[in-house]
């Protein structure tokens, strides 16, 4: 067995085939079913042409057929390729080429925007469609049929060996720019995301058969709920370790917070992975104005965006023993740090501090190592397991992926600083940061002191042209329902949690604001709202 993803489950698989694995659409699916159809699905991409190293794109919605596809692909040491389903024409063009996808499995729904760049893609030989329910005619880009695709294959596991060094890839959109496709080799990235090594001390898991035998043996009940779509590594990675730890994972197709509660209380759910405010706030007010029990949960595990101190304590009012992990990491890095707040801990409105992970460093300008209580302002690294590359992109992997005295570091441009405890607190990706007569605003500093007022459901802040400044604060707000709120209002809130110079000096009220679906704040078009060019 290598240390590898479809090793990994294979053996889980082998020794727990009818404990349920997947839970989607209220059907379950054992480990043994699910085993089977990947095999399937394997041996048809197989025929189809699709070899180790080739690339299948998979552009759905959360579904059984979403991991079975993922898992068929690692079968063939194949590399899937999520694709956002958000994405106009043009940035599915733009994906799938510089994906160079060879294959492709795809909801029904989405075949018109496949067939307007089709022709684009010459590499693209073969398509599979999953029926999602709405009837969509997939003739015209001559898709086959998902089930169709499986029937008649072998449910054997008949493959070759597997290695350490099989890719896995995740392409992120980050907060600006094109979606990147960050390269992993397979036992690096299990090491920081898969459990290989241990989050808080750092040491690693020696034997693979180890390993999967005591995951294989686990029979807690634990159940996690999947709310954020498979698209995004936080979303895949909890069904990842879900099934890397023998457990069962619940995948609603699409986030609606009343279902998601209707779902812990059938399922007794016992932990609830969000990212940040854009799903944990309106999770507790549709628990809150609804008939929900949400008694099972022991855990809400955040990642991927910023959870508010002002958020977490009506969780912890409502459940007063729930244990809430607050994660920090990227694509580029994967974990970082976490804290962990009880009922009880002491946090205030503003930038988190993290409890920063064995491989975890902050940067000065010079790749000196930021000393705790310093107030040097640097950028958040990783050493350790890191990725390759960024794919196709020898200039970005070179500025990212550096190599300082002789170790190799991941460092995708979070800047942060080191407080005197020894705690990393966070300010923001520094390509949204604001640049205001010669001082750095990080906006998220900004957004957490507004979504403290009682008034601002969610918030963005960006900066814009100023005369004077070079940049100005302005900020984006959606407001509670029948509440209102005033610039002379937040100013005066504001500056009870950030610095003057900090102080938004425009606001503008959108009636929602937008993120994507994982969570993560769309400062272009904040930027284009401020600007007034949206």
């Amino acid at each position: 067995m290598a240390w590898n993803i479809a090793d990994l489950i294979e053996h889980v698989c082998d020794t727990v085939p009818d404990r349920v694995a997947i839970i989607a659409g209220d059907r379950p699916q054992t480990y043994g079913e699910l085993e089977a159809r990947a095999n399937q699905l394997a041996h048809h991409l197989a025929a189809s042409g699709v070899k180790a190293g080739d690339h299948v794109g998979i552009y759905a919605f959360n579904s059984h057929e979403f991991i079975e596809t993922v898992f068929a692909a690692y079968k063939l040491r194949a590399v899937p390729i999520n694709v956002n389903y958000r994405y106009v024409e043009a940035e599915l063009q733009y994906l799938f080429d510089n994906a160079d996808l060879v294959a492709l499995v795809h909801d029904a729904q989405f075949a018109p925007r496949i067939a307007a760049v089709r022709d684009s893609l010459p590499m693209l030989k073969h398509l599979i469609a999953i029926d999602d329910g709405t009837g969509t005619d997939v003739s015209a880009i001559g898709s086959l049929d998902y089930e169709s695709a499986l029937a008649g294959q072998s449910a054997a596991r008949d493959f070759g060996p597997r290695s350490d060094d099989d890719i896995y890839i995740l392409y992120t959109g980050g907060t600006t720019g094109m979606p990147k496709g960050v390269v992993w080799r397979q036992e690096d990235v299990l090491c920081v995301l898969g459990g290989l090594v241990n989050f808080d001390t750092g040491i690693r898991v020696q034997d693979e058969w180890e390993f999967a035998n005591a995951a294989a043996a686990a029979d807690d009940g634990g159940m996690g709920i999947v709310i954020a779509p498979l698209m995004h590594g936080a979303a895949q990675w909890t069904v990842f370790n879900t099934l890397l730890n023998g457990r069962t994972a619940v995948l609603l197709p699409k986030f609606d917070p009343d279902d998601v509660w209707r779902n812990v209380d059938k399922y007794k759910i016992t932990m609830l992975a969000i990212t940040g405010d854009a799903m944990g706030r309106p999770l507790i007010e549709a628990l809150e104005a609804g008939d929900y029990e949400g008694t099972s949960l022991v855990t809400v595990a955040s990642t991927a965006a910023v959870f508010s101190a002002t958020v977490k304590e009506r969780y912890l009012e409502r459940f007063p023993n729930l244990i809430i992990a607050d994660a920090v990491g990227s694509t580029e890095t994967g974990y970082n740090g976490v804290r962990v707040i009880v009922k009880g801990s002491e946090e205030k409105p503003g930038p988190p501090t993290i409890n920063m992970g064995p491989d975890t460093v902050v940067f000065d300008d010079d790749y000196n190592i930021v000393q705790p209580g310093s107030g040097v302002v640097g950028r958040m690294a990783r050493g350790g397991h890191v990725p390759l590359r960024y794919h196709k992109d020898p200039e970005k992997s070179a500025a990212t992926f550096v190599t300082v005295e002789g170790k190799r570091y991941s460092i995708p441009g979070d800047f942060a600083t080191v407080e005197p405890d020894g705690t990393m607190r966070l300010l923001g990706r520094g390509s949204v940061c604001i640049n205001s007569g010669g001082e750095k605003i990080y906006p998220e500093e900004v957004e957490s002191a507004l979504k403290a007022h009682p008034a601002v459901f969610d918030a963005l802040v960006v900066g814009v042209p100023d005369e004077r400044w070079g940049e100005r604060v302005a900020a984006v707000v959606e407001v509670r329902p029948g509440l209102a709120v005033t610039l002379e209002e937040l100013d005066v809130h504001t500056r009870d949690h950030v610095a003057g110079y900090k102080v938004p000096r425009e606001l503008h009220v959108v009636d929602k604001i937008q993120r994507s679906p994982s969570g993560k704040p769309d400062y272009p078009w904040a930027k284009k709202v401020a600007t007034g060019a949206e």
